[in-house]
C-alpha cells in the first residue's frame, strides 16, 4: 500500500528521488537540460509529497506558489521500476488536494514534449494546454498546462 508524507524540500528521501529525476532528465532533455535545470532548484519549495511503499520512497512531487491563485506542480517523479502502478496519479491528487487546502484555485505546470507519459498523465487528470508562461515562453520543447481545482 502506498502512503504519502507531506514534507518540505529538506526531506532526505525527496532529495534522493530528485537526484534520480535529474539524471533521467539530463538524458531526455539532451542539450536543453542546463536551461531547464536552472529552474528546478528545490531550496524554495515548501510543499513536498513523498510516496512510500512500506518505508521505501518510490515517488515524489511538489507545489510552490505561482501567483496568488495558482500553485505550480514541480518535480513529479516515480522510480522507473515502479511506473505503471498508478503512483503518479495518486501523488498528483495529493498535491492538488494540498494546493486547494492552501487556498489556490488552479494548478499550473510545465513538462517537456519528450515526456509523453507525463503529458498523458496530466491530460487524464484534467489539465489543459495553455500558452507557455515565464521562462518557458519560446521554448519549443515545453508544454504548459493548467487545471481548475
Amino acid at each position: 500500500m502506498i502512503t504519502f508524507l507531506r514534507t518540505n524540500s529538506e526531506n532526505s528521501d525527496f532529495r534522493l528521488l530528485i537526484k534520480e529525476l535529474d539524471a533521467y532528465l539530463a538524458i531526455t532533455d539532451g542539450e536543453e537540460h542546463a536551461f531547464y535545470d536552472q529552474y528546478n532548484k528545490v531550496d524554495s519549495i515548501k510543499e513536498v509529497i513523498v510516496a512510500y511503499d512500506e518505508k521505501e520512497p518510490v515517488g515524489c512531487g511538489a507545489i510552490k506558489a505561482f501567483d496568488e491563485q495558482s500553485a505550480e506542480v514541480k518535480r513529479m517523479f516515480v522510480k522507473p521500476e515502479r511506473r505503471g502502478e498508478r503512483i503518479a496519479p495518486q501523488i498528483l491528487t495529493e498535491l492538488e488536494t494540498w494546493a486547494k487546502a492552501l487556498g489556490y484555485e488552479y494548478c499550473v505546470l510545465e513538462t517537456g514534449k519528450r515526456q509523453q507519459p507525463a503529458i498523458a498523465l496530466y491530460t487524464r487528470s484534467g489539465y489543459q494546454p495553455i500558452p507557455n508562461y515565464g521562462q518557458y515562453i519560446g521554448m519549443d520543447n515545453s508544454i504548459c498546462m493548467k487545471k481548475n481545482l
